[in-house]
């Protein structure tokens, strides 16, 4: 029998921060294939793989999805070995535990504990951690009426998540000698001025999945303190709920930045475009396998994107339910770790959902 949290522990401790993927989809591959899952790999990119595991025809598939990239994760701030994949005092320690690869884990051992006769489609992605580039090479899935994602959730069942717009503002200026400013116009503090504006601001309000948010994430001007910057990037994260698409998001940040530096409007330009995901709860599709998980109240939404927002439209617009095992507070901190309990326990209820 396998052991969720031991397999967790083996997929930490292979390095896939931002790479190096088609290591842990081989081991998954390997289980996978010893398990009856008609499996398939493929390497997009050097080092880089998607993973297709399908069993069962007798109906549409249940779908069920993970991401095996992780963030970055730099040894000198961490306490312990990012990689070190043990449990110390009930909690498996190192990058990936709560975003994703508990989730992955349990994924695939409740699929090699399920009936072998319950039909399922797995498909585990590389980079989604940098705006599901993994699950946009992805073709020729089956259609299904139901896809689980496991990213962090507590395992507490959300049923769906905010959108995701990434921009970046290009602002040029006019270079000129640190000692005599005035003969030149600084990007720099034409574009910071943007910038404060932007994470100043009141943004909306959805009815469903909380309040639009908007983080400046990356600046990148200047060259030496004795020459005005010429050109400034600025790139922004923001979370949209329904209501408020991508257009309307792209142009309220104009107007923004057309207050903020009056004369000086930055270039806009997309990076990164992805849909907010909403299941009804009370889709059949859903409900039932939403019910067996635990829910119970009113409908709750993750504030970050999955590669559902990429999978929904190959899977012919299934349910989709967010339900994992790690903790949400912990994704992408330093030293993070997942509930070992948490993992048991998220893989006993897919085991029972998938009945």
């Amino acid at each position: 029998m396998h052991d969720p949290v031991d397999l967790a522990g083996r997929l930490v401790a292979l390095d896939t921060r931002g790479g190096g993927e088609r290591a842990a989809a081989d081991l998954l591959a390997d289980l996978l294939d010893d398990g009856g899952f008609d499996v398939h790999v493929r390497e997009e990119e050097p080092g880089r793989a998607n993973l297709v595991a399908r069993r069962g025809a007798a109906a549409p598939p249940t779908t069920l999805t993970g991401h095996l990239d992780t963030v970055p994760a730099d040894p000198a701030g961490w306490s312990f070995d990012p990689h070190a994949g043990d449990v110390v005092d009930g909690r498996l320690r190192g990058r990936g535990t709560t975003d994703m690869k508990a989730g992955v884990a349990a994924i695939t051992v409740a699929a090699l504990r399920s009936d072998p006769g319950t039909p399922l489609q797995l498909v585990f992605t590389f980079g989604e951690e940098t705006g599901c580039d993994g699950a946009r090479t992805l073709t020729g899935l089956e259609p299904s009426p139901l896809l689980l994602v496991t990213e962090p959730t507590s395992n507490r069942v959300l049923h769906g998540h905010k959108g995701v717009l990434w921009l970046r503002l290009v602002q040029e200026g006019i270079s000129a000698h640190g000692s005599r400013p005035d003969l030149g116009e600084n990007a720099l503090v034409a574009l910071g001025r943007v910038a404060a504006a932007l994470h100043d601001h009141s943004w909306p309000t959805g009815t469903t999945q909380g309040d639009v948010t908007c983080n400046p994430g990356v600046f990148r001007a200047g060259t030496q303190p004795n020459l005005v910057p010429d050109h400034a990037e600025l790139e922004l994260d923001l979370r949209l709920v329904p209501g408020v698409d991508a257009v309307a998001a792209r142009e309220r940040v104009a107007e923004i930045a057309r207050t903020a530096a009056p004369g000086r409007t930055p270039r806009i330009e997309t990076l990164i475009d992805l849909p907010s995901v909403a299941t009804d709860p009370a889709d059949p599709r859903a409900s039932s396998v939403a019910r067996v998980l635990g829910h119970d109240g009113p409908p709750a939404f993750a504030s970050y994107f999955t590669d559902a927002s990429v999978l929904t439209g190959l899977l012919g617009d299934p349910a989709v339910l967010v339900y994992g095992p790690g903790d949400p507070e912990l994704a992408h901190v330093t030293d993070e770790t997942c509930s070992a309990a948490n993992i048991v326990a998220c893989t006993d209820g897919l085991v029972e959902g998938l009945r």
